[in-house]
């Protein structure tokens, strides 16, 4: 007989997600993308893998599509806690680098507002 880890207490591949908005409107609606969404994604990449927090059991850098939070933009989203950001040079990244990804620390300041939607 061997045992097997129910899917509620298996441990997940990464300790946290981070979803970057990258969605470009070809309308030329405002979008994330006009805000810097890429430069932004491309340095927490640098970030957290110079920071030894990628891989396995730590940090996995993501792109996404609309997360429907255009109002804010540019946004970023950290699961599994839901923690929505706006940001707007790599201060920013390296601040929600350095203080969320690695200690665990919510960066206020850079919270989005519950309200703004898209």
């Amino acid at each position: 007989m061997h045992s097997t880890m129910s899917d509620n207490t298996a441990p997940g591949y990464y300790s946290r997600h981070i979803f970057f908005c990258l969605n470009e409107r070809p309308n030329g609606e405002d979008c994330c993308h006009l805000h810097g969404a890429k430069e932004g994604f491309d340095h927490c990449k640098r970030a957290v893998k110079d920071a030894g927090l990628a891989g396995k059991g730590q940090v996995r850098v993501n792109k996404a599509g609309c997360l429907d939070r255009c109002a804010a933009g540019p946004v970023a989203v950290v699961y599994p806690e839901g923690t929505w950001y706006t940001f707007v040079d790599t201060a920013d990244i390296d601040e929600i680098v350095e203080s969320h990804l690695k200690h665990g620390q919510v960066v206020e300041r850079l919270l989005v507002p519950p309200e703004l939607g898209r």
